[in-house]
């Protein structure tokens, strides 16, 4: 990887796989980029939640030009395949160049590339003592990922720069100029629980090997969600084959589609082997429904020691309702741009927690929309759905969308630009997925912001890998919008 050029910017990249960074796991990597700073001799300050800012001054000539600020974000999704040991909390990735020679990759894992080639980017420019540019800053934010923590908490008039080029987006070509909000719904069943019949026995039943993916990127994909599939088939279990819910999770971010969920249900003796065809039919059916597009899922059910309580009937009965009702996918397409979605809802997470006096399972969503009253909308029918079932709904983390600005100058300087070093236009469009952007903007009134980056597939899951060709382009594209500017 390290051979690859820009030479210096995979050689930061792989410094980044190298540090445990997910979501959360904030003072290393912090660390890391402020000794950067300081080893580069430039001005770098930490704010008091984390954020690491890096000043340069500008090239020769350029010291009264407006500012320019590189952005990105620390952390990454820590996503793995069931059978990987692996914890992103210790252990580095464990990236390699694919046999084509084309991308960049990691053994089952997320890769990391979202953000770490933004932030690998910004880094190399800093170093970078022939880059021209007018006064530069580098701005990297905690905890994206999670609930864009590190934008939300940025003080005003910390930045000092005009422009924010976002090193954030997933295709090389495009120039997004606006993106959806976001709002987190958590409805949570709270019971006690009853003791099991006796003379059952208990399964396990689980679903894997889904795709998942970016919920925002790949919501439009029409990939499975572990989480809805499971749920479809207990709603049959118990409805006609006596089964009885004992614990369920699933999922493990509310930003990626899940790719993997388990529950444990209880049927008497007699029921097991149709339970067993039950679970087989239902595996058939999702690969039929899914051909083309889920070719590694499996549907398995295993015999587990029998747990001595499980959900009260009526409990159940309203859960799996009520998570079977919740809208999963996209909700709205733009009009006025039909291939661009406007509002979905992601089902991300199921988790139950068992303790003596705490019983309890959370169901947790994220919504999203470029339109702010349809983000409440969407978000105002899961609260009723699960309102409806008894569950306790808490809403939290909303974020603004990033309304467009397609008059901006920074727009067009980087049109030009693209034009004139690739010969070809690039493609202007709003994203689906929440950038920073419109939380940065709306701390700084008038900063013109536009997010590019390098071609960046399946990210948010294990498949995600980075685009070789890609960086070397996007690297380019970076130095000469700093000199337009």
């Amino acid at each position: 990887m390290k051979n690859q050029e820009p030479k210096a910017l995979w050689a930061n990249f792989y410094s980044l796989t190298q540090i445990p960074r997910p979501s959360g796991k904030r003072k290393e990597i912090a660390d890391f980029l402020v000794n950067y700073g300081k080893s580069l001799g430039l001005e770098t300050l930490q704010d008091e939640i984390g954020n690491v800012l890096i000043r340069k001054p500008a090239s020769p000539g350029m010291e009264n030009h407006p500012g320019v600020i590189l952005q990105g974000h620390m952390d990454m999704v820590p996503q793995k395949n069931g059978d990987k040991v692996f914890d992103f909390e210790k252990d580095p990735i464990e990236a390699y160049v694919e046999p084509n020679g084309e991308w960049v990759t990691a053994d089952g894992t997320t890769l990391g590339a979202d953000n770490g080639i933004g932030v690998a980017t910004a880094m190399t420019v800093l170093a970078d003592k022939s880059a021209v540019h007018p006064p530069l800053e580098a701005l990297f934010t905690i905890d994206e990922e999670t609930g864009m923590y590190g934008a939300n908490d940025l003080k005003a008039g910390w930045l000092k720069g005009k422009y924010l080029l976002n090193l954030d987006s997933e295709t090389e070509g495009e120039l997004y100029v606006g993106c959806a909000g976001g709002i987190d719904t958590t409805a949570t069943f709270h019971y006690q629980p009853v003791e099991t019949e006796a003379g059952d026995i208990a399964l396990r039943v689980e679903i894997k090997g889904c795709k998942g993916g970016h919920s925002g990127c790949d919501i439009h994909l029409q990939r499975a969600n572990a989480i809805k599939l499971l749920f479809r088939f207990l709603k049959d279990a118990v409805a006609n084959y006596e089964a009885r819910l004992a614990y369920v999770e699933g999922g493990s971010l509310r930003n990626a589609i899940p790719r993997e969920a388990a529950a444990v249900i209880t049927i008497p003796e007699e029921s097991y082997q149709d339970l067993q065809d039950l679970v087989d039919r239902y595996e058939d059916l999702f690969l039929s429904e899914y051909d083309g597009v889920e070719t590694d899922l499996h549907f398995t059910a295993q015999e587990v020691e029998c747990p001595k309580t499980e959900l009260p009937e009526d409990v159940q009965d309203f859960l799996i309702h009520a998570v079977t009702l919740c809208p999963h996918g996209v909700y709205r397409m733009i009009p006025e741009q039909p291939d661009i979605v406007e509002t979905s809802n992601n089902v991300a997470m199921i988790r139950t927690q068992i303790s003596n006096d705490k019983c309890q399972i959370e169901v947790q969503c994220l919504t999203r929309s470029s339109v702010e009253s349809r983000k409440e909308e969407l978000a105002s029918v899961i609260q009723s759905a699960f309102s409806l079932a008894g569950a306790e709904v808490v809403f939290s983390g909303s974020y603004p969308g990033w309304k467009p600005n397609l008059k901006s100058s920074l727009l067009a300087t980087l049109k030009e630009t693209y034009k004139k070093e690739f010969n070809a236009d690039p493609r202007v469009i709003i994203i689906h997925a929440g950038l920073e952007c419109g939380i940065i903007g709306a701390k700084y009134p008038g900063m013109e912001m536009i997010s590019f980056g390098p071609t960046i597939e399946h990210p948010h899951s294990p498949d995600e890998r980075v685009n070789i060709a890609t960086v070397q382009k996007f690297y380019h594209f970076v130095q000469a919008a700093l000199k337009a500017l």
